[in-house]
């Protein structure tokens, strides 16, 4: 998801995003470490997908903790 969609979206679906990409990430890492994963350039797009959210949701000032 690029950068101006995130930025469209409200602040739960934000959230949402975050941890949705936090679950994508960790399971391409797992796959990699296990020698599941064949495309290794999803791993790299899925951490710039996790970062553009988390900066989107750190300019807001949300905690994905504490919200949704």
């Amino acid at each position: 998801m690029d950068t101006k969609a995130l930025r469209d979206l409200d602040d739960a679906e934000v959230i949402k995003q975050v941890k949705t990409a936090r679950r994508e990430v960790f399971g391409l890492r797992f796959q990699h470490a296990t020698g599941e994963l064949e495309n290794t350039a999803g791993l790299r797009s899925a951490k710039r997908d996790l970062a553009r959210a988390l900066t989107v949701a750190r300019q807001r000032g949300l905690d994905e903790n504490t919200k949704a």
